[in-house]
């Protein structure tokens, strides 16, 4: 069977295609972002990325007033969709409730891209034709292509397709993945994967469904089995860690007895909660949930890098 990509090709819904990345898998790296997400983590710094198709979003700081342009406010919405508030700065305003997926085509009218979209369909040789832009640096440091969302395995045929073509082209492949999709999913784009970077957020399923949206029972049960499917791949454990979450040592040891029986699970990495993305939930009429949450202190890291480093023999126990 021809295994090369043809003009049937699904396509796919990117975010954003970044460049040097050096915390998405081995080397330096190309993270494709992907539309679509079944969790809903209070934390997530790509709230952009949730929604499964493309959408409307506004960064008012950019806006040059209905008076230099008002293009918005003449576009096919809903009445009221796009106002001005009288005696104020003379910016457009959103209103939310009204806006949806069909006023997508706004976006192509703002001339300052203050009204812009999260999400863009693109065919597999668009997305890997700005990523051999980097396979110089693939070459020199291992690195590769990675595909991150959102959760990359709920494009399953695009995903499957792109890193089959990636590997072809001799492209290292990695995925980011929260492991929360049918197994028919993982199944159809593991074997086209090197390194498979998947979070384990919560172990206890309660306070996942908490603060994650959704039990963490067919997370784990997909993890065990893809361990255990595909024993050539490389596995890398993950935790965003959360102050007053899952910043416990009860967690970060509940993990390291997930995954020790598993030779294949190669690390497990611990990342510090940031408030990067928090801007983009006012760009899309949100709320961020967690604005009174702090960074980790680098003490608490520590603390529990000392435990995993231990259990993967990088450490010797106290007293030793």
């Amino acid at each position: 069977m021809d295994q090369t990509v043809s003009s049937l090709t699904p396509t796919g819904i990117v975010v954003n295609i970044q460049h040097f990345c050096t915390n998405d898998g081995p080397g330096i790296r190309t993270t494709v972002f992907l539309k679509g997400c079944g969790n809903r983590c209070k934390w997530c710094c790509n709230p952009e990325t949730i929604h499964p198709k493309p959408e409307l979003a506004y960064n008012r700081s950019k806006c040059i007033g209905a008076k230099a342009c008002g293009r918005c406010l003449q576009a096919p919405a809903p009445e009221g969709a796009f106002y001005v508030i009288a005696d104020t700065d003379d910016r457009v305003h959103v209103n939310w409730d009204l806006v949806s997926d069909a006023e997508t085509e706004v976006a192509s009218l703002c001339p300052s891209e203050a009204i812009h979209l999260f999400g863009e369909v693109m065919t597999v040789d668009q997305v890997l034709e700005e990523v051999e832009q980097d396979a110089a640096f693939y070459r020199e440091s291992g690195g590769g292509i990675t595909l991150s969302g959102g959760e990359c395995l709920l494009q399953p045929a695009f995903s499957a397709t792109l890193l089959m073509e990636a590997h072809r082209r001799g492209i290292n492949t990695a995925i980011e993945t929260a492991g929360n999709v049918p197994w028919a999913f993982m199944e159809r784009v593991l074997p086209h994967v090197d390194t498979v970077l998947h979070d384990h957020k919560l172990t206890d399923p309660e306070r996942h469904k908490k603060w994650i949206g959704v039990d963490n029972k067919r997370i784990l049960a997909n993890y065990k089995r893809a361990y255990e499917a595909y024993p050539d791949k490389q596995f890398i454990a993950r935790t965003p860690v959360i102050p007053g979450v899952n910043d416990g040592e009860e967690h970060i040891r509940s993990v390291l007895a997930f995954i020790a029986p598993y030779k294949n699970v190669i690390d497990y990495q611990l990342l510090p909660y940031h408030r990067y993305g928090e801007a983009k939930y006012g760009f899309l009429g949100r709320v961020y949930e967690l604005e009174d949450f702090e960074r980790p202190t680098p003490e608490s890291l520590a603390r529990l890098q000392s435990i995993i480093d231990e259990a993967f023999g990088r450490t010797s126990p106290t007293g030793a």
